[in-house]
């Protein structure tokens, strides 16, 4: 049994020929940063009517946008210095890497489950907040 880990990002092919890639597409990353987007506005545009909100606001919108900007600048400082491998000749369009398997510790499991997996707590998170702000709108409106 061979203890090398799975080549990074190149397409490793297993038993059922598909391709193994150990790193994410950067649409994933795309649409998790644009969820955080979302999540910092909808606190803003939602939540901000009182003085007093502002400055708890600032603070969240300032952590996620620290916990957004630290793995990005850390990404690209590695992708400076990995001499690891050889870059792609081409970039993975989306679909075949949707298609593909993506490693984990050793395993794989599907692209596209991965993707869910990691995109699905931000989403919920977004998109609650959003549905809370909007019955603290409604029942503010409704408030004598």
């Amino acid at each position: 049994m061979n203890r090398e880990p799975i080549a990074h990002n190149r397409p490793v092919y297993i038993a059922h020929n598909r391709p193994v890639y150990d790193e994410l597409h950067p649409r994933v990353y795309g649409v998790a940063v644009g969820l955080v987007a979302w999540f910092a506005l909808a606190a803003w545009i939602l939540f901000d009517r009182q003085d007093d909100v502002e400055l708890s606001l600032m603070f969240v919108s300032v952590l996620l946008f620290v916990a957004v900007l630290l793995p990005w600048l850390l990404s690209l400082v590695w992708q400076r210095y990995d001499d690891r491998h050889d870059r792609h000749a081409r970039a993975v369009p989306f679909r075949e890497w949707r298609t593909a398997e993506f490693a984990v510790w050793g395993s794989t499991i599907n692209s596209t489950h991965a993707t869910i997996d990691m995109l699905l707590p931000l989403a919920s998170v977004a998109f609650g907040l959003t549905a809370i702000g909007i019955v603290f709108l409604i029942c503010a409106s409704l408030a004598p």
